[in-house]
């Protein structure tokens, strides 16, 4: 317990608190157990950290990595029990996919330990998904996201713009303060602007460990995956690199990696979970995830630009970056006369010189334009829907 409570010391030292996720303000701490999820590299660990140092009682509050080595000897339960023995108030545990029962032993320290509020952090969707079955009534779950727009700004460029809804933006409520040129920085924040770490020293190389990570490690533990599978799962996503977006033709696929038909919609499903891509479905399925999917997509533009470098094109960039800030607060649908569907509103998305012909005549109906700053009448800048969170 000692050396697990100096290294949550030494980890609180070292954590900034000048800038706050926008999950900060949206996680009720209230509850008595936490499950924050999202894909590796977003600063769930850094919120936790940030949480314990500003808001919480040091000598009742602990952070550990389920894989630190005092679990090769030790239980989760084993850790609650002597926690709670000495007062302990907030458990935080990072990374909880890395222990095998987490969600048996989460469920046992809920019920044997009232007093105990629990928080836990998983950097694979997947696992903690695999997981809440046995915790439906007792877990309160949150899913982070990576850096907006607007928050790239305030963490890297020290500028504070407001969150904006939807309807701020459709109705070009959005202006623009004095010397804020968003153009300055929008290219930059394609290209890497997405995850946190954008400009600590080897990005490219630390980005694409979450890649391989993400693929050698989180979906297979998941999957129970054999190395073949796996090595085959990463041409999967050379294919989606190489294609996006694209209309997913399963049979040739299929053929191509030499899995069944059935078998990959499935492995798409787990990339998508795990922050790899973003499936565009139609409303046949009535609710989120339910619908075909019309289009493949990576799930963020950083990613397009590591994995496409030269050959990035910035038609598909546009969308990309629409679809990845905008499904934060909304369910974002395929359109059958444009390119998205949000709720009562559709969405034309290209550069400056885009036409109003695809949409003519459809009520609601916008066109998003890069490369201009300010709105008019149904133009919208593409920029300002990196202002929703």
């Amino acid at each position: 317990m000692d050396k697990l409570q100096n290294r949550f010391s030494i980890m609180l030292a070292e954590t900034p608190t000048a800038f706050h996720r926008y999950m900060w303000d949206r996680i009720d701490w209230q509850d008595r157990l936490i499950g924050l999820k999202g894909p590796r590299g977003v600063g769930k660990t850094t919120l936790l950290l940030q949480r314990a140092k500003e808001m919480l009682d040091r000598n009742s509050t602990l952070l550990v990595n389920a894989d630190d080595l005092y679990f090769s000897s030790h239980t989760l339960v084993d850790l609650a029990d002597e926690f709670a023995r000495v007062g302990g108030k907030v458990l935080m545990i990072d990374e909880i996919h890395k222990y095998k029962d987490w969600s048996r032993e989460l469920k046992l320290i809920y019920d044997y330990h009232k007093e105990l509020k629990v928080i836990f952090t998983g950097s694979s969707i997947l696992d903690i998904e695999e997981g809440e079955a046995d915790l439906s009534r007792r877990v309160v779950p949150y899913e982070m996201q990576g850096l907006s727009f607007r928050e790239y700004l305030q963490l890297h460029k020290g500028i504070n713009l407001p969150i904006q809804s939807i309807e701020n933006i459709v109705t070009n409520k959005i202006t623009l303060s004095e010397g804020f040129r968003p153009y300055a920085y929008f290219k930059e924040y394609l290209v890497k602007g997405y995850y946190p770490f954008s400009e600590e020293t080897q990005f490219e190389r630390r980005l694409m460990q979450v890649v391989n990570k993400t693929i050698e490690v989180d979906i297979p533990q998941y999957t129970d995956m054999t190395i073949a599978a796996t090595r085959k799962l990463k041409r999967l996503m050379g294919i989606v690199a190489e294609s996006v977006p694209f209309k997913p033709n399963v049979s040739t696929i299929s053929q191509v990696l030499g899995i069944s038909r059935n078998l990959l919609p499935e492995w798409l499903v787990y990339m998508e979970k795990a922050g790899l891509i973003m499936q565009l479905r139609d409303d046949t399925g009535g609710i989120r995830g339910l619908g075909k999917v019309d289009k493949v997509y990576l799930d963020n533009t950083a990613l397009m630009f590591l994995l496409g470098k030269d050959n990035t094109e910035m038609g598909n960039v546009r969308e990309t970056f629409f679809m990845n800030q905008v499904r934060v607060g909304h369910d974002v649908i395929t359109s059958s006369v444009s390119d998205f569907q949000i709720g009562r509103y559709t969405f034309d998305v290209g550069g400056r010189s885009k036409k109003q012909k695809q949409i003519a005549g459809v009520e609601n109906a916008f066109v998003v334009k890069d490369d201009i700053e300010i709105g008019y009448l149904n133009i919208i800048p593409l920029w300002t829907f990196g202002l929703m969170y």
